[in-house]
Formats: C-alpha cells, sequence, structure tokens
C-alpha cells in the first residue's frame, strides 16, 4: 500500500497541470478577442519589410545542425554553475566527476568537428 501512495503526488500534480493548461484554453476560446483577418495580419512577414516574393525553397540544414549543436553544448556547459556552488562539500570526489564531464563533452566537440558539423562550407 505504502509503493501506491507514493505516485499520487505525482497523479496530482498530472491531472492539476492538465485541468490548468485545459482551464485556459477554455477560457482563450470563450473569452478571448474574436478578431477578424484583415490583409495586414494575413502577410506572412511582420518585420516592416515589404516582402519580394514567397520562398518555396528549404532552408539548408547546416541552420539546424549548428542550431542544436549550440543547444546541445550550451545546456551542457550550464551544469558548471551549480558544481561550483557546492565545490567544497563535493570534495575531490566531485572534481574527479566534473574532469570526466568535461571529457565526455569535449570528446562529443571534437567528434562534431572531425565529422565537419562546425564547418559552414564542404
Amino acid at each position: 500500500m505504502e509503493q501506491k501512495s507514493e505516485y499520487i503526488g505525482i497523479l496530482v500534480t498530472f491531472l492539476l497541470a492538465g485541468g490548468i493548461a485545459t482551464l485556459i484554453i477554455i477560457l482563450n476560446a470563450l473569452l478571448g478577442p474574436k478578431n477578424k483577418m484583415n490583409p495586414v495580419k494575413a502577410e506572412p512577414f511582420e518585420c516592416g519589410i515589404e516582402p519580394i516574393g514567397i520562398v518555396n525553397g528549404r532552408m539548408n540544414v547546416k541552420f539546424y545542425l549548428i542550431a542544436m549543436l549550440f543547444i546541445l553544448f550550451d545546456v551542457e556547459i550550464v551544469w558548471f554553475f551549480p558544481w561550483a556552488v557546492i565545490l567544497r562539500k563535493l570534495g575531490w570526489t566531485g572534481i574527479f566527476e566534473m574532469f570526466t564531464f568535461v571529457f565526455v563533452l569535449m570528446l562529443g566537440y571534437v567528434y562534431a568537428w572531425k565529422k565537419g558539423a562546425l564547418q559552414w562550407e564542404k
């Protein structure tokens, strides 16, 4: 019986999150503004520059690859801050673990570099 009661908190959290999301969507549909489309809103570009034409081509995959690599390494480097905050509590074990983490991170960086993922032109 104790094992089942541990999951009640998680279930309540999911139910509350789902209920709040559903409530927000319903309230938006009922109370939100009902603006009709006009020619200005129908334009695909909202940067203030007149569109020259509609681009039917695809974006280069390099844009996505560079963005994913940036997010990957950026998110990994965020772990340095909490590590630095509790460094004294961790001692030599924490230092060894962080150097192992940095080593694996550098292996990923070198791998991406060797594969040419960081080069724009090939």
